[in-house]
């Protein structure tokens, strides 16, 4: 073979590698378009769903708010127990997390009880020693 037919040999063969490679690189870069694609389409599907979530969350949102203008307003001791309440309950709280989170044993205080319950004192039956009247007497039925 001549150089010159050497040499053309070789440069076809070079050609034929660049086609090559052009070819897959046009490949990869419309896989990566389609995949672009795709995921934008997911992301306009996603936006949208979570448009429309806010938009149902606002209504929602609204109608509580207009609920809430249409109930009267509590008496102001009400509010004034709610807000004692509140504040006992985050003055307790961080005595209660262990407790709340799973994490340890209830608080006990030495001297707590519940509010409702009064302490039990042993004291007579009888009704003399307690200052009250007696009670009437049984009758027996008939």
């Amino acid at each position: 073979m001549t150089p010159e037919l050497c040499n053309e040999v070789e440069l076809m063969q070079e050609h034929e590698e660049i086609l090559r490679k052009r070819a897959e690189l046009l490949q990869q870069m419309e896989a990566q378009h389609q995949h672009q694609k795709a995921k934008r389409k997911q992301q306009a599907a996603r936006s949208k769903a979570a448009q429309e979530r806010n938009a149902r969350l606002l209504q929602d949102m609204k109608k509580m708010e207009d609920d809430l203008r249409k109930q009267p307003l509590l008496h102001p001791d009400v509010i004034t127990l709610q807000t004692r309440y509140w504040a006992s309950v985050e003055q307790k709280l961080p005595e209660w997390e262990p407790f709340l989170l799973g994490k340890g044993p209830a608080p006990t205080e030495a001297g707590s009880r519940s509010p409702g319950k009064r302490p039990h004192n042993p004291s007579p039956r009888n009704t003399k020693a307690r200052g009250l009247p007696p009670r009437p007497p049984r009758h027996p039925a008939v």
